[in-house]
């Protein structure tokens, strides 16, 4: 072969995207010879992951069959794909036979499965690399959202993400099932618990792409009720959790935790004035905080896409997060351009519900509630009293106000007695529920319940 030849041949291999064919048939004849086989790929190997689109086809109708209780082999499948009006589109009947006549038996099809995935991981890696060369080029964009797009890419291949393409309605079908299913048999949590009983009695927990807002005057204790919460999920569950704490330092916030995991007053903490039978529970709870897979980040943020960068890092680290907590909102409306704070605080808003839905992680961010609450006769919060509070109302998946009738009432019956309002939930119903609080070490607790027992946090 000539030289020349040699050239235009390596370039004609190169622009070949990567597949396996001959695994990915081998793939669809083992679930029609064996529709047991299915099982074993079901949690791997998604339709996207096959190169021709009539193996997706096939592939996703023994999905749908499997998901319906019914066996994938080849007369059920040839049926379902007629139903669907697909059979003529993927080859007819001949393409099913011939694929089931090539192979003996469904046992390598974990390895198989892997390397399909493996081959469209490559092709993924490709159009990332056009998208990244595309965004080089993007001049009118600032450098810093350039990079995070192409980190974006480049991650999304790592994680299998593949949120950028369309999903048909019918693969939604599939994980929707297993979850069904999963939480039919008490096998997965409908969602992650926040140690508050009567708060999970009314939200079920906070959904993994939850964004929910906190809101209170300042003295309230908003990052008492999110340290709790974050505690909670860090130590019951062994999950990643990250405290974004922009006002106060790392040092005050690990001190706020130590005062709630031993009962020391704040004011002896930052004096040293610790008396020695103390000395003993303190190092005990240092011990124990420093197991948890808690994580503060007190930095000034200087643009929202290192807060980010910051979560991606952790997360690629630790693996999934259980929950982030920011505090608060208004300490970012710096980072994001815009006229108005109203626009600047939109921007923060959308940008923290996208965040719940990258992670798959609830955010819980903090607010300052204006002034007009002061004024009024009944304090107690309401939706209006959030600081710009249209772009909130929309993105927030949940809305909590915190309020304690003894800050502005000294003779209050309810002394020691929060006040959690639910003002809005979007997938449930709202109302009030009463949590104690104990000021000398910010902590919240639950009231006695009937079915649970007091909690230690």
């Amino acid at each position: 072969m000539h030289t020349q030849d040699v050239a235009q041949h390596t370039q004609d291999v190169a622009q070949v995207p990567p597949a396996n064919l001959e695994a990915e048939e081998a793939i669809l004849g083992g679930i029609l010879l064996d529709p047991g086989a299915i099982a074993r790929v079901i949690d791997t190997l998604q339709p996207e992951h096959f190169y021709l689109e009539g193996h997706q086809r096939i592939y996703r109708a023994a999905l749908l069959l499997h998901t319906e209780g019914k066996p994938t082999d080849l007369l059920m499948t040839i049926a379902k794909l007629e139903a669907m009006d697909l059979l003529a589109i993927v080859g007819g009947r001949n393409k099913l036979v011939t694929l089931v006549d090539r192979v003996v038996s469904a046992i390598n099809i974990d390895a198989l499965a892997d390397l399909v995935v493996e081959k469209h991981r490559r092709r993924q890696m490709l159009k990332a690399a056009d998208k990244i060369s595309a965004l080089a080029h993007q001049e009118y964009r600032s450098v810093g959202e350039c990079l995070d797009d192409a980190e974006q890419e480049i991650l999304n291949i790592s994680s299998a993400n593949t949120s950028a393409e369309s999903t048909l309605l019918a693969d939604c079908l599939v994980d929707v099932f297993r979850d069904l299913e999963e939480r039919h048999n008490g096998t997965t949590l409908p969602g992650i618990p926040s140690g508050f009983y009567d708060l999970d009695a009314l939200t079920c927990g906070f959904q993994r792409t939850d964004l929910i807002i906190v809101g209170a005057r300042p003295s309230m204790g908003k990052t008492g009720f999110a340290t709790c919460i974050v505690h909670h999920i860090a130590s019951l569950y062994k999950l990643p959790t990250v405290i974004f704490s922009l006002e106060m330092s790392k040092q005050q916030l690990a001190k706020r935790l130590l005062a709630a995991e031993t009962g020391i007053e704040m004011g002896y903490l930052r004096s040293g004035r610790i008396g020695k039978s103390q000395w003993e529970a303190l190092t005990q709870a240092i011990s124990r905080l420093g197991e948890l897979p808690l994580h503060i980040i007190d930095a000034p943020i200087q643009n929202l896409w290192e807060m980010r960068s910051q979560l991606r890092k952790i997360a690629a680290s630790s693996g999934e997060l259980g929950i982030v907590a920011i505090d608060y909102i208004g300490l970012l409306e710096h980072s994001v351009t815009g006229a108005t704070q109203n626009e600047r605080i939109a921007k923060v808003s959308a940008f923290l519900k996208a965040l719940a839905k990258e992670f798959r992680c609830p955010v819980v961010a903090l607010s300052q509630l204006n002034r007009s609450v002061e004024s009024r006769t009944n304090k107690r919060p309401i939706m209006s009293d959030l600081r710009d509070s249209g772009s909130l109302e929309q993105d927030a998946d949940l809305i909590l106000f915190l309020y304690r009738d003894e800050y502005y009432n000294s003779d209050s019956p309810d002394r020691g007695i929060a006040e959690l309002i639910i003002a809005k939930h979007r997938n449930g119903p709202v109302g009030t529920v009463k949590l104690l609080f104990d000021a000398q070490v910010a902590k919240f607790k639950n009231l006695v319940h009937p079915n649970f027992p007091s909690s230690n946090w």
